[in-house]
């Protein structure tokens, strides 16, 4: 990319640079680090509607802190694609996402400007305060400043940190990015009280916090102090939340003005004393018509044409698993009232919006709040009702002590549809869904389930929608599925019990789940070294089919087992069992091949799962290896 068009950013080394620039100077600067980031993520990919509507923002803040000293925070990290080109990472934006590059997220080992990494929301504003104390107690850092979403800030993390925040009455900010827009349009009460914040005749005002006004202009001065007391009650009305848990609230203000931004910046910074919330109120896809357009504002987009916006799409050679589990759910629910549908903000992410277009009655998002939703779920299944709870499993991982407590330990049929299941490419380690195999199947009560494909899939869904005796959980990965035919109805799985799909004697390939075709290739290459080999599908983890792993165990000179989950997963599962039969005594060879025991960065799923040595060639050489073979005889697959 040619760097003519953008002199202002071209003298950006880093953020100390933007100290001695004027307003004017900012604004233009401003505007050419968005088509900076528009261009990198053409290339690319990535989080663009985000990023564009902090552009502003992310320049002003950098010119009034002090980074790397001070931390600047910014909660889940997908909007900071501005932050990284102006903190010393601007020649590598083409390698975002991409294996071996820049992160999508913030991330430590990655730079010292970013100090926190994030994936998740709503971890920012308690992380800040954990910087603050380390600031009180002598540690090496300034101010913390949080930047948090409209919809980050609904979840419960957000409100403990702000309370805490609150009552420990230190100095720090929080930055309310509020775009009304998260993944999905933010849902509940909060969505509507900032709505109505700055839908009320003032919310073009600044509302500055008392303390700050002094910073006005003088004719402003006496304006912005009665708005204030008219829209946060400092006159006998009610104060806003922010304020009731301890924080000056100030704003809202245009996080597109850079002369506000610049002035309340600075004020807050030089008469701050306490905790300090400034309502920026952006807009997602900021600049970008395209994105601005768009239903999602380019939340996540592949490559795209900077003129058009179009963006390059290959053509699936079959329907996503994510597509196929809306699609089943949506059939069965035709014929059953009582299944209902739950998610956290990612309606889009797993399929619901597919099941929500069906039976807009039965789908409810709860927001970014998964810990509510599981309980949401329970208190349904409670009352009778068939609730299927899609959450992803990274994401599924932060409702945890509410499905061993509200769900496993009460017997509650909950249904958990878990995507994005194993290694997931570009998103990385902070998405993969590696621990759901291992963190549900020592709940007692739990079946836990993983599709081999995507006929696999509809099956369980409808063993799912069947199984009231308690909670069950079915995983499957993100991404197309193996172009198997689909069938019109799911067949309803018998519990615990998988299926054998070729007969041999001397290896046996016990796979879990969506690496079945990988185990496949490996069969074929065993064969090719003269070895007959038996090729299963597990379909539960818990229960365990211990018939036929008992069969597998007694009748081969080798069993390995294959998943795309972390150690502890269903490979531990299953040498329990033997283990506990005895089988594990003689002269049985097993080997589990799991995800290894540490996190994988980004790069395309195939070359994680290279990485992760889980290819159809590691498949088969460690089962020669269990056979006491050297290895794979120069075959390429």
């Amino acid at each position: 990319m040619s760097h003519s068009a953008t002199p202002l950013l071209d003298r950006i080394r880093d953020p100390s640079d933007l100290k001695g620039l004027s307003i004017s100077e900012l604004r233009s600067l401003a505007d050419e680090l968005r088509h900076e980031v528009i261009g990198a993520v053409a290339q690319t990919g990535g989080h663009l509607g985000s990023s564009l509507g902090v552009v502003e923002l992310t320049v002003a803040l950098h010119a009034v802190f002090d980074t790397p000293r001070d931390k600047l925070v910014w909660d889940v990290g997908h909007q900071c694609y501005p932050h990284k080109v102006l903190t010393g990472r601007r020649d590598r934006m083409h390698t975002l996402r991409q294996e071996g590059g820049l992160s999508g997220f913030t991330k430590r080992s990655e730079s010292e400007y970013d100090p926190f990494g994030a994936a998740h929301s709503s971890t920012s504003i308690s992380a800040a305060l954990g910087f603050t104390v380390g600031r009180d107690m002598a540690q090496p850092t300034g101010d913390a400043i949080a930047v948090i979403g409209d919809g980050s800030i609904s979840a419960g993390m957000a409100y403990e940190a702000m309370n805490n925040a609150g009552a420990e009455g230190r100095r720090m900010f929080v930055i309310l990015n509020d775009n009304e827009m998260s993944i999905a349009p933010p849902v509940g009460a909060m969505s509507k009280y900032l709505s109505g914040l700055y839908g009320s005749p003032f919310g073009g005002l600044q509302q500055v916090a008392e303390g700050f006004e002094a910073a006005l202009p003088g004719p402003l001065r006496d304006h912005a102090r009665r708005a204030r007391q008219m829209v946060t009650g400092a006159v006998g009305a009610q104060s806003t939340l922010f304020e009731e848990l301890g924080f000056q609230y100030v704003g809202p203000i245009n996080g597109h003005d850079m002369e506000q931004l610049m002035t309340v910046l600075r004020a807050s910074r030089a008469r701050a004393t306490g905790p300090v919330l400034i309502h920026c109120c952006t807009v997602k896809g900021k600049g970008y018509a395209p994105a601005e357009q768009s239903a999602d504002k380019y939340h996540g987009v592949g490559k795209f044409e900077v003129a058009t916006g179009t963006q390059a799409k290959k053509r699936p050679n079959a329907p996503s698993y994510t597509k196929v589990f809306g699609d089943a759910l949506s059939r069965m629910a035709e014929d059953d009232p009582k299944i209902v549908g739950i998610t956290a903000a990612m309606p889009g992410g797993t399929g619901m919006d597919i099941f929500a277009k069906a039976h807009p009655k039965r789908m409810f998002d709860v927001g970014i709040a998964e810990q509510h939703g599981v309980t949401f779920a329970a208190g349904m299944a409670a009352s009778g009702l068939k609730p299927f709870c899609a959450i992803y499993s990274t994401f599924l991982q932060r409702g945890y002590d509410q499905i061993v407590h509200d769900v496993a330990l009460q017997n509650l049929p909950v249904r958990f549809a878990i995507d994005r299941a194993g290694l997931v490419g570009a998103d990385g380690a902070t998405h993969a869904g590696a621990f759901d195999i291992g963190y549900l199947s020592p709940l007692p009560n739990m079946t836990v389930m993983a599709a081999a494909d995507e006929a696999e899939l509809v099956h369980m869904v409808a063993t799912a929608a069947a199984h009231d005796s308690g909670p069950i959980a079915f995983r499957y990965p993100r991404g197309e599925g193996e172009g198997v035919p689909l069938p019109q109805v799911g067949e309803v799985l018998e519990i615990g019990k998988g299926r054998v799909l070729q007969l041999g004697a001397d290896v046996a390939i016990l796979s879990f789940g969506a690496h079945l075709g990988e185990s496949h290739k490996a069969v074929k290459v065993l064969e090719g070294e003269g070895l007959t080999v038996t090729l299963a599908d597990a379909r539960f983890a818990k229960p365990l089919d211990r018939d036929l792993l008992h069969k597998l165990a007694r009748n081969h000179r080798a069993l390995i087992t294959v998943e795309q989950g972390a150690r502890g997963g269903f490979g531990a599962m299953v040498l329990h069992d033997l283990a506990q039969e005895g089988l594990l005594d003689g002269t049985l060879a097993i080997r589990t091949m799991t995800l290894p025991d540490r996190f994988i960065d980004q790069a395309a799923p195939d070359a994680m799962y290279a990485d992760a040595g889980l290819t159809a060639t590691d498949i088969a050489a460690t089962a020669l290896q269990a056979m006491g073979r050297a290895k794979v005889s120069g075959r390429v697959i």
